[in-house]
């Protein structure tokens, strides 16, 4: 397939470097290295070292996991970059760069080149996309195989229509539930999407083709699935036990409830899933950085234009790309008045692309319009592309400072080296309501070559050979005071005194010894 040189290529080409600028610019700097990421870092390493798993990150909304294979991602990167834990970032960003090469390939598809150019850009750089797209985290992969799920089952139903196409879906569906549980939504709209179509297909329903069609998506899903099913087959279902309770559970009430009836979240979701990824309206924590009528002008214009692209959709004449993008919209919004606990942006992941599809179809038609000679759909089009573009662009994430926080957490990490004298030691962090975790600070503690000692309970070690003469703490909360503080970590350590303590980067190092120690010493 030869490259032709002509100027929708040259966009494209244009597109492409832009969003890999956007989501690669500086970003050691900007990326988030936290908990969360340390942790994954430290597993991902593990497999490196020939330790593998069949469980995944912890979910963040239960007590339950999801399935491994974000880990196995991660491992070439972190290998790649020499564990720097970078690697499994850059891997997230060229996903996003990739999603955006995929957007133009489906909307050239589904609409024209045109409206896939104009998708493609625009997902290029919205804050919000760009924001999930340089910092390694399972949820952030998802857009690229969500969108990939549903455009090669349009293909099985429409063009290809082999069994390798079905099974395909059903592992590529399995991965994106592994990458994250919302991509259950995903599920429901592969299985309405595929029944709608195939009714239109043959103007009826039937039933033995469509339960064999089900069932090759089901033995992919089977394969994708593979290791999170062979891990809860070998110990019990615990969690599939325990999804199964949260489920069930009442979320409609206790302090996560924030939605009080069916159709609150379903209008919420509906208007941040275009005013959020596509005009980077303000999220509710900046509503205070703008004024009441710049808000609600601004809400107002967007709902005209998510309804104008909705109805411009329903009048194109390829019946299967509209059910299928119907589907996708109605199952993924209407799906969320079941949830009535918070839902963050990022529970959108697996809609990420749709909203770029519909405007970008909305822009093109825009651009088609022409009154005798008079082309007058090419200037509003243009303009509304352009103000769309401008406002994204001028608002990218780049226009903050840098957290820096992978460079912080290795200056703390190689400081504390420096005040353990080559000892062993153990370690705690103290952060602001406990909403980070210690796993950045071990995991660059370890590929320093010093890893801390884990305190066991006295259970598993009656001898307290796991705890050392030395306690190393890190206070990212103002003021905090380790001494009688009933973290495991310090509690398990024991009677204590402060032998020194140190203003490092954006925290405070304490070196706590032995109690029996200090008054020796002194």
């Amino acid at each position: 397939m030869k490259f032709k040189v002509s100027w929708s290529n040259i966009l494209l080409i244009f597109i492409i470097l832009l969003s890999a600028f956007m989501r690669l610019y500086k970003i050691s700097d900007y990326m988030t290295f936290l908990g969360d990421e340390g942790r994954d870092a430290l597993v991902a390493m593990g497999i490196l070292q020939g330790h593998f798993t069949l469980l995944g990150p912890r979910a963040s909304a239960g007590n339950f996991f999801t399935g491994p294979i974000y880990y196995y991602m991660m491992a070439p990167f972190l290998w790649l970059f020499h564990l720097n834990p970078v690697g499994p970032a850059v891997m997230v960003a060229l996903f996003g760069v990739a999603t955006v090469f995929l957007i133009y390939l489906v909307g050239k598809d589904f609409f024209d080149k045109k409206t896939g150019l104009i998708a493609a850009a625009l997902y290029s750089v919205s804050p919000l996309v760009l924001t999930y797209s340089h910092s390694s985290w399972n949820p952030n992969t998802v857009p690229f195989f969500s969108l990939l799920t549903l455009y090669l089952l349009y293909k099985a139903v429409t063009t290809v229509r082999s069994w390798k196409y079905y099974i395909l879906v059903g592992i590529l569906l399995g991965i994106c539930i592994q990458l994250h549980y919302i991509s259950l939504f995903l599920a429901a709209t592969v299985a309405v999407s595929l029944l709608l179509m195939h009714w239109f297909l043959n103007n009826k329903i039937l039933v033995v083709p469509l339960i064999k069609y089900y069932l090759e998506i089901l033995v992919g899903f089977l394969i994708g699935f593979s290791p999170f099913i062979a891990f809860e087959v070998r110990h019990g279902f615990p969690n599939t036990r325990t999804i199964i309770q949260f489920i069930a559970s009442d979320t409609t009430s206790h302090s996560y409830a924030t939605y009080s009836a069916f159709y609150q979240p379903i209008a919420d979701v509906f208007f941040r899933l275009f005013g959020r990824l596509v005009f980077n309206y303000p999220s509710p924590d900046l509503y205070k950085l703008y004024s009441l009528p710049y808000l609600q002008i601004f809400g107002f214009a967007i709902l005209i234009l998510a309804i104008a692209s909705i109805i411009v959709l329903f009048r194109h004449k390829n019946k299967f790309v509209v059910i299928l993008l119907a589907t996708w919209l109605v199952l993924g919004v209407v799906l969320f008045g079941l949830y009535k606990k918070p839902i963050y942006d990022y529970y959108m992941v697996f809609m990420f692309p749709l909203p770029f599809f519909l405007i970008g179809n909305l822009i093109g038609r825009v651009l088609d319009l022409k009154k005798g000679k008079m082309p007058y759909g090419y200037a509003l089009g243009g303009i509304l592309f352009v103000a769309i573009f401008g406002y994204n662009v001028y608002f990218q994430p780049f226009q903050y400072a840098p957290n820096k926080q992978k460079a912080q957490t290795e200056e703390i990490a190689k400081f504390i080296i420096q005040q353990v004298n080559n000892q062993p030691f153990n370690f705690a962090l103290l952060s602001a309501g406990n909403g980070n975790s210690d796993y950045a600070y071990v995991y660059y503690l370890t590929i320093l070559g010093h890893p801390p000692v884990t305190i066991n309970p006295t259970s598993a070690d009656p001898q307290r050979k796991t705890v050392t003469e030395q306690l190393m703490v890190v206070c990212e909360d103002v003021g905090c005071k380790p001494l009688g503080n009933p973290l495991w970590e310090i509690a398990g350590f024991g009677r204590a005194a402060v032998w020194k303590n140190w203003n490092v980067s954006v925290v405070k190092i304490y070196k706590l010894v032995h109690y029996q120690t200090y008054t020796i010493a002194r």
